[in-house]
């Protein structure tokens, strides 16, 4: 039998071979357009995430990885779904979604196809920024996530802090910090969970021309507690910069930032990856007390200005 799709998918390494290759996937999403009656224009890499997203000339085509990568697919394609919905329903600028569909090749795949925003992401925007407009781009940002930080119904029914199968990325740290970080997600009181994108990284805020800011990619939007989004966002996208910190957390104390911090990523689908490349090394880290003392040098000592 042809399929449009030739390439193997036997797990996440063999997904992560292909998913960004044009050549790959030009004849499953030629396809997908001419059934969704769409144009078919040149196809363009766009930057990488977890799944595989081309640009084709106004359009966005994201399609998820299939059940034989590994990758939960199924979840990231419906959170996607409802999450720009309930996004745009809370008046915040992200891709319209033009369709949405299934297509059963050789592996079965779901597709979202969205307009393309055209602009530069937060660090070519902000490059030059200096502090009064780094405070500036902060208390906006802070703005537009106060418009969806909010509670809404369980979407996905996504356990984000006892989840087992969510902990993979902590791995590679010591047992004694394993543990530790167990007991305490059991033990600790993380607050009420909101909406959360979950992944605001400096790819996924999109600048245009007239300084709108747009918000893009939604698959990991989840019920979580707020210091999920605000740990991520002062140590992903902000670096621990302290006037970003000022503009969007207002007058802070640098204690609040590290508490914010080490309870917002402690549960954080990618905190293992953010504290070990954003903090300190796995391997010094043995137990919380270590997480939480290297969060006290970023936050106190290290609020350097990028």
């Amino acid at each position: 039998m042809k399929y449009l799709f030739n390439k193997e998918i036997l797990n996440i390494i063999s997904w992560e071979h292909i998913f960004r290759s044009i050549e790959a996937w030009e004849s499953l999403i030629n396809f997908i357009l001419v059934k969704e009656k769409l144009p078919v224009s040149k196809i363009e890499n766009l930057k990488p995430g977890t799944n595989a997203v081309f640009r084709s000339g106004k359009y966005v085509v994201k399609i998820y990885a299939p059940e034989e990568s590994g990758i939960n697919y199924s979840t990231d394609y419906k959170s996607e779904i409802f999450a720009i919905n309930y996004a745009l329903s809370s008046g915040i600028s992200v891709p319209k979604i033009i369709t949405y569909g299934e297509i059963d090749d050789k592996y079965f795949f779901q597709y979202i196809i969205m307009e393309y925003i055209n602009g530069l992401d937060f660090n070519e925007y902000s490059v030059n920024f200096n502090d009064k407009e780094k405070t500036k781009l902060g208390a906006r940002i802070r703005e537009i996530t106060d418009l969806f930080n909010k509670q809404c119904e369980n979407f996905n029914g996504i356990d984000v802090i006892h989840d087992r199968n969510r902990h993979k990325r902590w791995d590679r740290y010591s047992e004694n910090f394993k543990t530790e970080r167990l007991e305490y997600l059991k033990s600790h009181a993380f607050g009420e969970k909101v909406f959360v994108h979950g992944d605001l990284c400096y790819d996924n805020l999109i600048i245009d021309k007239k300084d709108n800011i747009h918000i893009i990619d939604f698959a990991d939007s989840v019920l979580a507690p707020i210091n999920y989004e605000h740990g991520h966002l002062a140590a992903v996208l902000f670096g621990f910069d302290e006037s970003y910190l000022r503009g969007y957390f207002g007058k802070y104390n640098a204690d609040d930032i590290v508490d914010l911090c080490f309870n917002g990523l402690i549960i954080h689908d990618f905190g293992g990856d953010i504290v070990s490349e954003k903090i300190a090394n796995a391997d010094k880290l043995f137990c919380l007390n270590d997480f939480r003392n290297e969060l006290n040098k970023k936050t106190k000592n290290n609020m350097v200005k990028t």
